[in-house]
């Protein structure tokens, strides 16, 4: 969604410094840990699965990060195209956001800009046990559709993690304004790079095609 559909303001290096000193201050990760090096996801599941996580530490840590992202959604605007686009996909597929964002954090944001409609659903954290680059939410959405086989599926993001998480949740992947490096240094092959969303119908049709 951020990045992809929407150009937010969330401030991840905030976020991410947020939750490790969190970490830190209850002895959760060393110190000198660099925290600079993980994404903010690999951070809060690091905290989940450590022995010292109780539910009030982390109630803590998702007040701080959805404090974070609802200060950076709000005032969010759309990617270049992205109506249209949507309009011409919403006559075409069943189409679902999946996020590692708060649900109220994203339905704010996509009610801002005039585009929760499109969706068929919103899939945030609060759906997944593990957040991207688990395939956790893919898991998820695909089982809304479990009479669909895999090769229905096709999911569009910007980052690594999203290909990842499609990767390993057995989609195609379609990176928008992708970081190549980023995507083979994390063993991703999207099916196609765009760098504009009006792209992603050209992509699709051909995909139809074979």
């Amino acid at each position: 969604m951020d990045n992809t559909l929407l150009q937010s303001r969330i401030n991840f290096a905030e976020m991410k410094r947020a939750i490790f000193q969190l970490w830190v201050d209850n002895g959760i990760v060393s110190p000198t840990l660099e925290w600079e090096k993980h994404t903010a996801s690999q951070l809060i599941e690091t905290g989940r699965k450590a022995e010292q996580m109780t539910r009030e530490l982390e109630q803590a840590m998702w007040d701080a990060v959805t404090a974070i992202e609802k200060e950076g959604m709000h005032g969010a605007v759309l990617e270049q195209h992205a109506v249209e686009v949507l309009e011409e996909l919403k006559n075409r597929y069943q189409l679902y956001i999946l996020t590692n964002n708060a649900y109220a954090a994203a339905e704010e944001a996509l009610n801002e800009t005039g585009i929760a409609s499109y969706f068929d659903e919103i899939v945030a954290r609060e759906q997944m046990t593990t957040l991207k680059p688990s395939p956790s939410g893919i898991h998820y959405i695909r089982s809304r559709k479990p009479d669909w086989p895999v090769s229905a599926w096709t999911m569009i993001g910007d980052s690594w993690i999203d290909g990842k998480a499609a990767c390993d949740g057995q989609v195609a992947f379609i990176a928008y304004q992708g970081n190549e490096q980023d995507m083979e240094r994390n063993g991703v092959v999207p099916r196609a790079y765009i760098r504009d969303l009006k792209e992603l119908l050209t992509v699709l049709e051909m995909c139809e095609q074979g």
